[in-house]
């Protein structure tokens, strides 16, 4: 399955249960963006659809511009600095922002990490608005906006909805190599929207763009992007100490809904299922196995994806942390030495 990020066709991140835990940079201890954890339902659109929401985030989007014409988008995350993906800046230390009132200032890449796509950029430019990042996950359904530069066309809006959550793109490789547990929208996503925002409702940040399959690989509307949590665990690292280590379990996880646990007759009320396990990984050397139900980590009570993600983010690698599952309705109790992965 091809898929595309910008500014060129790449192969995908996988959908693993891995979360990051970041490390580094060197700026100055400036107010960081804004994160909440609740999610309101979102307001219903009045006569001018949602022009006033994407009035107030635009400004905290920019153009992120490369020498060789490269063209992507980045977000505000702190006065002076940028978030965008790292393969929008490749091996380049100096970029171009371009701003949504048609100014320009230099950008210094301060840090990258591989394993979650994702680089930060000092501008010279200070002041810059920083937008409310959303921590917790938005349910399919819910409405989303992206913000980017797709083609070159600065500050370009597409809506669509949440299409999923926790998404493995197909035909991605290795799949041991990404801690990116992705959110799947059908908002539009187009060559330069990479590193652009994705808002809720409200306006509030709930992923940074990634990729999207493209329409030659049969896809119509398939976008991904980095939930807000994890662009935030990342870039406090990256900030901090100049890499991220990220806390590797080697599971994709899928929610426990009723529908799936009176389809499949698990017993488990709450919990994370497990909906794969990475050769060779962490899980698979704990005997831990698809179908399998995560009901407690690291010795906390676990009742969705988000809580297995959030514990995860808790431990450091190579540490190893006790793990109970349900299978055929019995307890199992194992202990799992978490890996780490540094982008």
């Amino acid at each position: 399955m091809a898929l595309s990020r910008t500014p060129q066709w790449i192969v995908a991140l996988a959908a693993t249960a891995l979360v990051a835990a970041g490390c580094s940079g060197d700026p100055a201890p400036e107010p960081a963006a804004k994160a909440t954890t609740t999610a309101p339902a979102p307001a219903p659109g009045d006569a001018a659809g949602y022009a006033g929401v994407v009035e107030r985030v635009a400004p905290s989007v920019v153009t992120v511009r490369t020498p060789g014409a490269g063209v992507g988008s980045g977000v505000v995350l702190r006065p002076d600095v940028v978030v965008t993906n790292a393969h929008v800046v490749g091996d380049q230390r100096r970029v171009t922002l371009v701003f949504a009132d048609g100014t320009e200032a230099q950008g210094e890449v301060l840090a990258t990490d591989r394993v979650t796509d994702l680089a930060v950029v000092r501008s010279a430019r200070g002041n810059l608005p920083v937008p409310e990042f959303r921590t917790d996950l938005p349910r399919p359904g819910d409405l989303a906006l992206a913000i980017g530069s797709p083609l070159g066309f600065e500050n370009s809006v597409t809506a669509g909805v949440i299409s999923g959550l926790h998404r493995e793109i197909p035909g991605s490789a290795p799949r041991t190599q990404s801690l990116v547990d992705l959110i799947q929208t059908d908002a539009s996503i187009s060559p330069g929207n990479s590193g652009g925002t994705l808002l809720d409702a409200q306006g509030r940040v709930v992923g940074v763009n990634e990729a999207y399959i493209p329409p030659e690989a049969g896809a119509v509307s398939l976008g991904f992007a980095i939930p807000a949590a994890t662009v935030l665990d990342t870039t406090e690292q990256l900030l901090a100490d100049g890499k991220a280590t990220h806390p590797y379990l080697g599971v994709s996880l899928s929610p426990l809904t009723p529908p799936i646990r009176e389809q499949f007759g698990i017993e488990a009320e709450d919990g994370a299922l497990v909906a794969g396990v990475d050769a060779d990984g962490p899980a698979a050397h704990a005997d831990i196995r698809a179908g399998d139900v995560i009901t407690r980590f690291a010795d906390r009570e676990i009742g969705s994806v988000e809580d297995v993600l959030a514990a995860l983010r808790s431990v450091e690698p190579n540490q190893q942390v006790p793990l109970t599952v349900m299978r055929d309705g019995t307890e199992q109790k194992v202990t799992v030495e978490v890996a780490g992965r540094t982008g």
